[in-house]
């Protein structure tokens, strides 16, 4: 027999496991590793245009200045 305390208890029960089922679904993520989260970080970034086409010239200039240096101290003491 099914008294009123029994039902108040199963009710009770159905909804504090609701309640847990609603909580850790609020804390799921949508991506299974850090590895597809950086992924789709910079995939982002990617189409914001954050990345690529700001190519300094500094390092070319730089490079060939050194290479310069080198061959005329090599002259210098050839």
């Amino acid at each position: 027999m099914i008294t009123s305390h029994d039902t108040a208890s199963n009710s009770a029960l159905m909804s504090l496991e609701a309640a847990a089922a609603s909580a850790r679904s609020g804390f799921a993520c949508m991506f299974s590793s850090s590895d597809e989260y950086e992924t789709a970080v910079i995939t982002e970034r990617r189409a914001q245009g954050r990345y690529g086409a700001q190519r300094s010239r500094w390092p070319m200039i730089a490079f060939v200045g050194c290479s310069l240096m080198i061959a005329g101290a090599v002259l210098l003491f050839a």
